[in-house]
């Protein structure tokens, strides 16, 4: 416990046993001017969760919740590594760990609730065995039960790891290594709300007990929040939601539409048809409803009025057609996947391309390969590392048919870049089999839904383009949900506009084995064990088919790289070593890469060279060979003669090592004078016949052996 001169007057502190540790929330001692604040501890991972509502709701038609997941580097006893020597922008796993809090958090608000809300998590200590990611959602969730503001929490998230066939909740991080499955869950008491998951192929059902496995286990933390917010929550202020149609003049507004074919222009297959159509009937029906006045001055604040109820009647009519006549708005069935089309190796240059086209929803995958100097170096709270796999997701605002300024990679675009960069991960070679740096890139062309599953696909057939040994295809596809009461309908491979409006957006990828990952969002409160296995049994199937259109353009790796692709040549020299390959201020590399490679030298001794050009890699492996090579009794080369003397020859076996070829063993016969035999420059196969204390090397010629007595040591003159 950290000192103190005395206990804060408000501090109060929960705990329970989570996972075989202490998991402590404790409130009322820091942070105390902000709405809701909490610190919540675990093995030695701090996060401090603060909760703040504005005082005035502000105009938009969203929610305007931030999340912000700060981390900092002295959590891990760190001075940061940028330039300024402090925390700056927000790094990958930062932004994915404050996306991990604001999807199961966000459904939960009112709807129409329309304050900003902002929630910061700041990590002030990491033990590297307990990740502070899954810390967020409860920390988060904590603060906003004792704030002041409008939410209908409490939630928990844990995560899930399974060794050695037996699930294990909240594993620590030297666990996961040897988990086959990373599986991260965020629920309420009655539902589960979010699910993110990587896995080595699970089975579909064993996947589903995973997911009861979490819930289960979440509820004592649960529990805690709801005993926490009994004892010590704030009221929750009152607040005003938007100005909407009345009742009548709403179902007045809905007749008419249907009245005017509303069902119709709905189903009209194509999305730009259907955008623009849709756009012309709204604007024709409200100006029946709003007629300009007699000055022709417009009404803008009634206008806007029925635009809004005229959005929610088109998602009122959606979801009743699928629910009672089970028709898409493309015309699809609730299981139709969309037609697709493939194209492998589009671009001369690239490494490994492929188009993958889903529909109205396009992506080019490109594959790149790099060197050991290509791998990422990972700056955040873990531990040390690199990564020699990159998943980049790019999401142009012309692949909407919109125009918006280029501003970086969105919290979107990283997201998804990493929910593509889990399911193929699970099927990549090993490093040592295959020891490349790889890169894919995932450029979305056209879009109108499953944009992310899209990726995996092209970006699977772009690895085989390149010729990348991966184990099995991945394909993937989103489900949606559209649910009234007890009726619930399940999506398969869902448009834009199905994601927008209805229930869930769950994407699952995987082979025909089994599921690498996974990602669930709902707009519910949550989802039931058996609706969530119906998706996942209705997404195999999807799966497989898909598969089978990939496996019909390319069955499998190619078996041959492409020109372009950089050569590799491995060898492995005694550690003792290392520092000759080097030479002396990195000398003897800058003249191998003179020759145009790549050098990586490993700590290990393993040292790969990289290069286009496949004489120059293994004309660079011959001068490392010549530099770290030692003699060995036995051994024969075609050595060449540097000396001539009157009692033998030397002659150089490789680079820093000769031998000598005594007078006696030169040829069968007396031997008068060397010179006679042999001069300096002359090439012959010598074998080596010992090699003394000294290391000095003395030779013979293999071909005369038999022939010639014994040669015995003699003292070198």
């Amino acid at each position: 416990m950290p000192e103190a001169s005395e206990q804060a007057p408000q501090a109060k502190t929960y705990n329970v046993e989570l996972g075989g540790r202490t998991f402590s929330i404790e409130t009322g001692k820091y942070a105390k001017q902000v709405s809701g604040s909490v610190w919540v501890r675990y093995g030695d991972t701090v996060v401090l969760a603060t909760a703040q509502a504005s005082p005035t709701p502000i105009q938009a038609d969203f929610l305007p919740l931030t999340v912000e997941f700060e981390e900092r580097h002295y959590a891990v006893g760190r001075i940061p590594g940028s330039f300024l020597r402090r925390e700056t922008r927000p790094g990958e796993r930062a932004i994915l760990s404050a996306r991990l809090t604001d999807r199961p958090i966000r459904p939960l608000f009112p709807k129409g609730f329309r304050h900003e809300v902002q929630v910061i998590l700041t990590v002030l200590s990491a033990d590297q065995e307990n990740t502070p990611d899954i810390l967020g959602p409860v920390a988060a969730s904590a603060a906003l039960s004792l704030s002041d503001i409008p939410w209908d929490g409490p939630i928990a998230c844990v995560r899930v790891g399974r060794i050695d066939g037996l699930f294990v909740l909240n594993p620590t991080a030297q666990q996961l290594m040897s988990s086959s499955l990373d599986l991260l869950v965020a629920g309420s008491k009655d539902a589960i709300i979010m699910v993110e998951a990587g896995a080595s192929e699970i089975d579909e059902d064993l996947l589903v007990q995973a997911l009861e496995f979490a819930h289960k286990g979440m509820q004592p933390l649960i529990q805690l929040q709801e005993r926490m917010r009994s004892e010590l929550g704030r009221p929750k202020f009152s607040y005003s939601l938007p100005e909407k149609l009345s009742e009548e003049a709403f179902q007045q507004l809905a007749d008419s539409a249907l009245r005017s074919g509303l069902a119709k222009v709905l189903t009209t297959a194509s999305k730009g048809e259907r955008s623009e159509a849709l756009e012309a009937f709204a604007e024709e029906l409200v100006n029946a409803f709003v007629p300009p006045r007699p000055d022709g001055s417009v009404d803008e604040a009634k206008r806007k009025l029925y635009f809004a109820a005229f959005d929610d009647v088109v998602k009122q009519e959606l979801r009743r057609l699928v629910l009672e006549d089970s028709r898409r708005a493309d015309g699809r069935g609730p299981v139709e996947v969309r037609p697709i089309w493939i194209e492998v190796d589009v671009l001369p240059r690239a490494h490994g391309s492929a188009i993958f086209s889903r529909g109205e929803t396009q992506v080019l995958g490109t594959v790149t390969l790099g060197t050991g100097r290509d791998e990422q170096i990972v700056d955040d709270l873990g531990l040390d590392s690199s990564d020699p796999f990159l998943v980049h997701y790019n999401f142009p605002p012309y692949s909407t048919g919109e125009v918006k300024r280029l501003r970086g990679s969105s919290r979107r675009e990283i997201g998804h870049g990493n929910l593509a960069k889990r399911a193929l991960k699970q099927v990549l070679p090993s490093n040592e089999d295959f020891p490349y740096t790889i890169r894919v890139v995932g450029d979305v062309l056209e879009s109108n839904g499953s944009s992310s599953m899209a990726t995996i696909c092209a970006g699977c057939l772009a690895l085989m383009d390149a010729g990348v040994p991966i184990k099995k295809p991945v394909a993937g596809v989103a489900m949606g949900l559209v649910k009234e009461g007890e009726k619930t309908v399940v999506l398969t491979d869902i448009l834009g506009l199905e994601d927008a409006l209805g229930d869930m957006d769950f994407k699952v990828a995987g082979t025909k084995d089994g599921v690498t990952a996974l990602q669930m969002d709902i707009k519910i409160k949550g989802l039931s064990s058996e609706t969530l296995r119906s998706a996942l049994m209705q997404a195999r199937d999807a799966r497989l088919l898909i598969l089978d259109k990939m496996a019909s353009v390319l069955k499998a790796p190619r078996s041959i790289m492409k020109p372009q692709v950089p050569r590799i040549v491995t060898i492995k020299v005694p550690v003792e070593k290392i520092g000759a390959v080097i030479g002396p201020g990195g000398k003897n590399v800058r003249a191998l890469e003179e020759l145009g490679v790549e050098v990586d030298i490993q700590q290990d001794g393993t040292i790969r060279i990289f290069s286009a050009n496949s004489e120059a890699a293994e004309l660079a492996r011959n001068r490392v060979l010549e530099v770290t090579q030692e003699a060995k009794v036995g051994d024969i080369y075609d050595a060449t003669v540097t000396r001539v003397t009157t009692f033998g020859a030397f002659l150089s076996l490789f680079s820093g090592k000769e031998g000598l070829l005594h007078i006696s063993q030169i040829a069968e016969g007396r031997v008068e004078r060397v010179e006679d035999h042999l001069k300096v420059g002359d090439v012959l196969k010598v074998k080596i016949n010992r090699i003394d204390d000294q290391g000095r090397i003395d030779l013979v010629r293999p071909e005369l052996e038999g022939k010639l007595p014994p040669r015995r040591p003699q003292a070198r003159r």
